[in-house]
C-alpha cells in the first residue's frame, strides 16, 4: 500500500508541476492575438496621430505668423514705416543700416529671435504686400513651395481665417 500511495503521489506532483509550467508563460497563440490586436489599435490611432501633427504645425505657423505681425506693428509705430523688402524680418532683430530707421528699438522686437517654419524654411515678407495688404509675411507650408493643399498650402497673413 505504501508503494501504490508513493507512486500515486509521485505521480500527483508531476501532473501539479506540469500544470504549473503550463500557467507560468503565456502561449504562442495568446501572444499572437495581443500582437495583431496591437497592429490593430495602431492602425486606428497611427492616422490621428499624423492629421493631428499636420494640424498642429499648421497652427504654429500661425501664431508665427501673428507674433511677426505684432512686432512689425510695434517697429511701424517706433520708425514710422515698415521694414523693406530688402531689409526684410531681420529689421525686427538687427537695426538696418538706413538713416530713416531712428527709433529702433534697442533689443529689437522679437524676443528670441527670428524663427523658421514648422518646416523648417524661412518665412517670407514682402514689402509692399501683393493681397491688398501693406505687406505680404508667408510660409510655403510643408512642400516649400507656391500654391499647394492642406498641409502644403501657403499660410500668409491675408489667408489666416480659411
Amino acid at each position: 500500500m505504501t508503494a501504490i500511495s508513493a507512486s500515486a503521489s509521485s505521480h500527483q506532483s508531476i501532473r501539479s508541476s506540469r500544470s504549473a509550467c503550463r500557467s507560468a508563460g503565456f502561449t504562442l497563440i495568446e501572444i499572437m492575438v495581443v500582437v495583431v490586436i496591437l497592429g490593430l489599435l495602431a492602425a486606428i490611432v497611427a492616422p490621428n496621430v499624423i492629421r493631428r501633427i499636420d494640424d498642429a504645425q499648421i497652427a504654429k505657423a500661425k501664431q508665427d505668423i501673428r507674433s511677426f505681425e505684432t512686432a512689425l506693428n510695434l517697429y511701424r509705430m517706433d520708425n514710422f514705416k515698415y521694414p523693406t523688402t530688402e531689409q526684410g524680418l531681420q529689421a525686427l532683430v538687427v537695426q538696418p543700416n538706413d538713416p530713416t530707421v531712428r527709433n529702433w528699438k534697442p533689443g529689437g522686437y522679437l524676443s528670441g529671435g527670428l524663427r523658421k517654419d514648422p518646416w523648417g524654411n524661412d518665412y517670407v515678407y514682402v514689402n509692399p504686400g501683393q493681397h491688398g495688404l501693406e505687406y505680404d509675411l508667408y510660409t510655403l507650408g510643408a512642400d516649400g513651395q507656391e500654391g499647394g493643399e492642406g498641409v502644403n498650402a501657403d499660410i500668409g497673413n491675408w489667408n489666416m481665417d480659411q
